[in-house]
């Protein structure tokens, strides 16, 4: 099963459709369900999310929001609804509830192999070790703040310059399997490619373990964009949820 089979499958425990719903040319809505297998982002059912592969759009809501919403996405294309035009009615009708739209997350999975190399030292953390690293503002990417159970951070690799820490790149079990990659790297390393070597190696890590790595940065990030590029990534999904104001 390729990556791209394995994506329709999360999206769809998550969404609450079928993995096929994907690739129909209307966009779909549904009731929020929480499944098993889901990313643990929260621990109640989704009162807005919607995703697309690049074609239609998939979305679960509220009942409440139904009737607004098939009127809203009818006759449009579904990748469109994620542009500002689309998105501005969208935030006036969630709003009424209470609720306002959140960024929206570009994500990368696996594409091709990329050889990468800089002449760095490279240390490796996993399980308990990383909880070191927990409360260094300098790594708000790379791991959580804290220990997550629901969603763990399972392995972190730093990168040394002259014995100096420069960056980190770690991951997160967001749900089984599936390994969300992170980096930092401090300001004075920056622009000389520790960021794309260790996301990489890490990448190249969880793979070998039969692990999903999959990597999400914001739109306007053109710096994390382009590390994601230069380690084999591809552009695979778009999501936009909402949280309570």
């Amino acid at each position: 099963m390729t990556y791209y089979e394995q994506l329709k499958m999360l999206l769809s425990t998550e969404l609450n459709c079928s993995p096929e719903d994907f690739d129909k040319n209307e966009n779909m809505i549904t009731a929020p369900v929480l499944h098993d297998g889901r990313r643990m982002y929260q621990q109640e059912p989704y009162f807005f999310h919607m995703a697309t592969i690049g074609a239609n759009a998939v979305i679960t809501a509220d009942e409440r929001l139904h009737d607004f919403l098939r009127e809203w996405s009818a006759d449009k294309t579904g990748h469109w609804l994620f542009e500002l035009p689309n998105l501005l009615p969208l935030e006036k009708e969630l709003n009424k509830y209470g609720y306002t739209l959140s960024q929206s997350y570009h994500m990368f999975l696996p594409h091709v192999s990329a050889d990468i190399h800089t002449e760095i030292e490279t240390r490796w953390y996993e399980g308990k070790d990383i909880h070191r690293f927990y409360g260094d503002e300098r790594f708000p990417n790379a791991i959580c703040s804290e220990f997550l159970p629901h969603r763990p951070d399972t392995l972190v690799v730093c990168g040394y310059v002259d014995g100096e820490l420069a960056g980190m790149a770690g991951c997160s079990e967001d749900a089984k399997g599936w390994q969300q990659i992170g980096i930092d790297v401090l300001p004075q390393f920056r622009s000389n490619g520790v960021g794309a070597y260790l996301v990489n190696i890490l990448k190249i890590a969880v793979e070998q373990r039969g692990d999903i790595p999959f990597y999400g940065t914001s739109l306007s990030n053109l710096h994390s964009w382009n590390i994601a590029l230069k380690c084999g990534f591809r552009p695979a999904w778009v999501e936009i949820g909402c949280k309570k104001i």
